[in-house]
């Protein structure tokens, strides 16, 4: 059986998906983008984007009873691959070791022609 996952912590789905899903103690999230859910804004630069993502997920575990402590596999899609040490010198700060695995691509378009996004598999 699956639980759908909705927080108006974290940027309110813009198609037909949920937020996040758990099934069998597992928490699987969709993409995570930087919008500041109470404004609707999106910060400037890859630093800042990469903070509110990592936020926004941060608050999308809390409200499915998981935490980043507990993330298993991120993967991050980013606009520039040039920002990668930048965007891991913040992601650093969200976890601790052992860090999750991750998968990092660089990819044409995000929406709302963001920077960042990031998706996380976690335990409950």
């Amino acid at each position: 059986m699956k639980n759908r996952i909705c927080t108006d912590k974290a940027p309110a789905a813009i198609g037909p998906y949920s937020q996040a899903i758990e099934v069998n103690g597992m928490i699987y999230t969709s993409g995570m983008i930087p919008v500041v859910p109470e404004t609707g804004e999106i910060p400037e630069g890859s630093i800042a984007q990469a903070k509110q993502a990592l936020l926004n997920l941060s608050n999308l575990l809390a409200a499915a009873g998981s935490s980043m402590d507990k993330v298993v596999k991120t993967t991050v899609f980013i606009k520039n691959m040039e920002e990668f040490g930048a965007i891991n010198e913040v992601y650093q700060t969200f976890f601790t070791e052992p860090f999750p695995a991750r998968s990092c691509v660089e990819v044409a378009r995000l929406p709302k022609d963001v920077l960042i996004e990031i998706e996380a598999i976690a335990l409950k």
